[in-house]
């Protein structure tokens, strides 16, 4: 079921956001205590603005009002996705090409779980990393998560 709801939210929300200049990222649907947030991330360059998330919101809400697609009652929310955000799609990864992003892994490789370096490619399986002067190429199946770095 939330695979379906997020497959239709996308079919939706993605000409929407494109529409008017963004990036439409994800979309999330969970159960959130007793009720059921659905969860539309949009993104652009210099960031979203709250006039950007609601007018991804009420374009949104009227397709999925007149569709009636998700039989549970839920509440709609539009969101940046933030700054720390994992790294999750192609989109994501081409985006991030050149940006400093901290790899977490399941298992320690070389003797480390974290990194953090240069993000300089990936491929639909890995992610390579130039960390130290050194490139390392990480198997997607391997990362735990994949972050852009922050540095405070």
């Amino acid at each position: 079921m939330a695979k379906n709801v997020r497959q239709l939210t996308e079919e939706i929300a993605r000409p929407v956001a494109e529409g008017l200049g963004l990036l439409y990222v994800d979309t999330e649907y969970a159960k959130q205590g007793k009720d059921f947030v659905l969860t539309v991330y949009i993104d652009k360059k210099g960031g979203v603005t709250l006039e950007d998330c609601e007018a991804v919101s009420r374009a949104v809400e009227a397709a999925l009002d007149e569709k009636d697609p998700i039989a549970d009652s839920y509440c709609l929310c539009v969101s940046s996705p933030g700054l720390d955000r994992p790294l999750k799609t192609e989109g994501d990864f081409e985006r991030s090409l050149g940006s400093a992003v901290d790899v977490k892994l399941y298992r320690p490789f070389e003797g480390k779980k974290e990194y953090t370096g240069t993000l300089t490619g990936y491929t639909k399986d890995s992610v390579t990393v130039e960390t130290d002067g050194l490139e390392i190429t990480f198997e997607l199946k391997e990362t735990a998560k994949i972050n852009l770095h922050l540095d405070f």
